[in-house]
Formats: structure tokens, sequence, C-alpha cells
């Protein structure tokens, strides 16, 4: 008889203990998980929010912004050296590759955000001391000077996803985020880096080819090169 007493009174203390912490889907089922508490960002813990990802979101929105801003300056250095004046299918292909790439991973980081419950709000601009330059120059330049562009951008994106693996991992307890942090290492820092070591070999090889009185085969050799890579 005791031990049944005793279990009665450890299930009710158990029951009490429960409905005092607000922080669990069970407790607040009948309101959280109501119709409205999944229509976006809402105060229900019936979601897929967890660990640091509210601390971490606006900076990876600030990075999809720049991804497709690059995605489509890519697209344009591809059209340019696609027309009938330049005539450089080399570095067409070069450029569109990179501009597909830029677009992938742009869908690839929404679906990352929206997997963690988040939104993408494309009509807000999410600026953060780690956001990538989205200023665009002339983009009508000469092969030399198109890698070097190209160089450029891609170290700014490798310095995006640097910055926002680094607010994933060094914020505070609360905030960090292991989860996006090993996604960005598994799908985004050793691509940046390896396009920014092959767009700076790129530069330099052409660089050098052109210290000739007339670097015009060198151009049109090298853009040989492009079109087997």
């Amino acid at each position: 008889m005791k031990f049944f007493i005793a279990l009665a009174l450890f299930a009710c203390l158990g029951s009490l203990a429960l409905a005092s912490n607000e922080e669990y889907c069970q407790n607040t089922v009948i309101t959280a998980c109501s119709s409205s508490a999944f229509s976006g960002k809402s105060n229900s813990i019936c979601n897929a929010r967890f660990a640091g990802i509210d601390h971490v979101e606006p900076e990876v929105q600030s990075y999809i912004n720049a991804q497709l801003a690059k995605s489509y300056d890519y697209l344009l250095l591809a059209t340019h050296f696609n027309s009938y004046q330049k005539n450089r299918p080399g570095f067409q292909k070069l450029y569109q590759g990179l501009s597909d790439r830029s677009f992938d991973d742009s869908i690839a980081l929404i679906k990352q955000v929206t997997r963690r419950g988040g939104i993408v709000d494309f009509n807000t601009r999410h600026e953060s001391a780690g956001s990538v330059s989205t200023k665009r120059g002339t983009l009508e330049v000469d092969e030399l000077h198109s890698l070097a562009l190209a160089l450029d951008t891609e170290k700014q994106l490798a310095t995006g996803a640097t910055h926002v693996h680094s607010r994933a991992t060094h914020a505070a307890d609360g905030d960090r985020d292991p989860e996006l942090a090993h996604y960005l290492e598994e799908n985004f820092l050793g691509k940046q880096a390896e396009s920014v070591r092959k767009l700076s070999g790129y530069a330099n090889d052409l660089a050098k080819l052109m210290k000739v009185p007339d670097p015009s085969l060198s151009v049109y050799l090298f853009d040989e090169y492009l079109q087997k890579q």
C-alpha cells in the first residue's frame, strides 16, 4: 500500500514539474500547436528552432543576399565574354559556372534556414559587420581584370562564410549553433578556399603570359585552356 502511495505521489510531483516548465511543446500543445503557430516565426515552442539559430539567422540571410548578388554579377561577366565582340568561350564558361554555383549555394542556404525553422525575407536587408559588399563597379573589363574581379569576389564570399561560422561557433553559450557551423564547414568553407586558390592561379598565370608586346595570342591560348577545364 505504501508503495502505491509513494508511486502516486511521485507521479503528481512529476506532473507539477512538467506543468511549471513552459519550455516543452507537450505542455503548451493546445495553444502553441494551433494552426496559427506555424504561420512563420512565432513564440510557439513547437517549432524547429533550437540552439543559437536566432542569433545567427540574420548573418545567414545577409550571406544569402550576397550570394544572389554575386551570382548576378558573374552572369553579367559571362554575358560580356559571350558576345561577338569578345568571343571568349573559356571565360564565359568560367563565369557561368561561378554564377550557377552562387545561385545553387543561395538555394542551399535558404533550405538550411527553413529547415531550422526560419523564413528568408528578401524584402528586408540584413546588414552586419561581416556582410559581403554588393557594390558593383563596371563589369565590362578585359580578361585579366575580370579574373582579378572574380578573385576579389570569391575572397569576399569566403570571408562572409567564415564570419557566419565564427558567429555560430564563438558566441556565448546560449547563442552557439554547432549544427550550422558544421554545415558551413562541410558545404562552404573548403569550397570557397579552393575557388580562391584556383582563381588566384589563373590571374597570376595570365599576368605572366601577357608580359609580351602583343598578348593577344597568349589570351587566346589561355581561353582555350579554360574551355577544357
